[in-house]
């Protein structure tokens, strides 16, 4: 939480006015706020990004036996929506310039199933995915542009936010997030009458009647008045939030960049990243379970990159498109401990800790 307190002025009023349920001004207010901090024209406050992932999908028509290309160095939440609509996932592998989609892979799938109904890209670690050419198949393919930018909320393309260049986009205020709502996601679109269609399926599909009465398939999504006033406070602190995960990422590059075999995850002069997550890669002698262990031993977390999506067992049957590039990210990727109340003392332990492996 900040350390102002922000988050309790509006979680007060909720308890203060009775409005505890998913809906109430809070809820209004932080869909009108994140929109307007993201230059998108309307947004749907729901209860988690895979739930906003799977609306998006929907918005977009997607259905049984439609294909969605979907980054496959991701979270499962970014390909599990896809299963929920009884869509056939194809993943598209990374390149080593964004750690994102690569386009090359991209256009090699459109040519393999031009047929394709979506398109799901992730924002990795809050690296702007290479979005010019990827926008420019999609609209060259007439396919739904869908934005994961669940880990991406404050990161710029070329001075515009990531999650605003598809037809949709997506964030998640989960727990680990840059900002928080204990739990929690957010629909955004310049599509206003797709926006008020989620809103509407994400409130059990319930008609405008007296009585009870649904004419299609709802879900319960909408996010709680409690946790939108988490949300509002949370906002408030954003731009705070990306200097500190950029000192972080500053400090572990003057740290550990002149160790053998070491490199940071990519930078480019198009990308105003939000630094989420500091992450390296290793090729020498010292390997990723080298940094894990020795910094498990001091009772510090660090992970893995993320498992490719074709590589899981669930995801393994369906169809992949690339090399191995997201396959070598996570051979040798390591995530370092991020977190913005991180203080100095606890990035040089950190930093020590790994030096002395070498």
């Amino acid at each position: 939480m900040s350390d102002e307190g922000y988050e309790m002025q509006y979680v007060q009023e909720a308890f203060d006015t009775n409005w505890i349920a998913p809906l109430g001004e809070n809820v209004n207010k932080f869909e009108r706020e994140l929109a307007e901090k993201v230059d998108s024209k309307d947004a749907a406050a729901l209860s988690s990004g895979t739930a906003a992932i799977h609306l998006a999908l929907k918005a977009a028509d997607v259905g049984e036996g439609d294909i969605v290309f979907c980054s496959t160095l991701t979270f499962s939440a970014t390909a599990n929506p896809i299963i929920y609509q009884n869509a056939i996932p194809v993943f598209i592998d990374s390149d080593y310039k964004t750690w994102n989609m690569c386009p090359d892979a991209l256009e090699e799938a459109f040519k393999k199933y031009p047929e394709v109904k979506a398109v799901i890209l992730v924002h990795l670690y809050g690296l702007s995915a290479d979005m010019d050419r990827i926008v420019e198949l999609c609209k060259k393919h007439n396919v739904a542009l869908i934005e994961d930018a669940a880990e991406s909320l404050g990161t710029y393309y070329k001075g515009q936010h990531t999650g605003t260049f598809g037809d949709y986009g997506i964030f998640s205020f989960n727990g680990n997030k840059i900002i928080t709502t204990s739990g929690g996601g957010m629909l955004v679109s310049n599509n206003e009458e797709r926006i008020s269609k989620a809103r509407f399926w994400a409130t059990q599909s319930r008609d405008r009647a007296r009585h009870y009465q649904h004419s299609e398939l709802g879900f319960n999504y909408r996010m709680s008045n409690v946790s939108a006033g988490i949300g509002r406070g949370q906002l408030k602190v954003l731009d705070q939030r990306v200097e500190k995960k950029n000192d972080i990422y500053q400090f572990y590059k003057r740290e550990l960049s002149g160790l053998e075999g070491v490199e940071f995850m990519p930078m480019n002069e198009w990308d105003r990243p939000n630094y989420w997550l500091s992450a390296i890669t290793l090729t020498g002698n010292v390997r990723p379970v080298d940094i894990f262990e020795a910094l498990e031993a001091e009772n510090i977390e660090s992970r893995p990159v993320w498992k490719p999506m074709h590589m899981q067992p669930f995801f393994e049957k369906y169809d992949f498109v690339g090399t191995d590039i997201s396959e070598k990210l996570f051979e040798n990727g390591v995530c370092l401990p991020s977190d913005t109340k991180i203080t100095d003392e606890q990035l040089n332990r950190v930093a020590e800790i790994i030096k002395g492996l070498w």
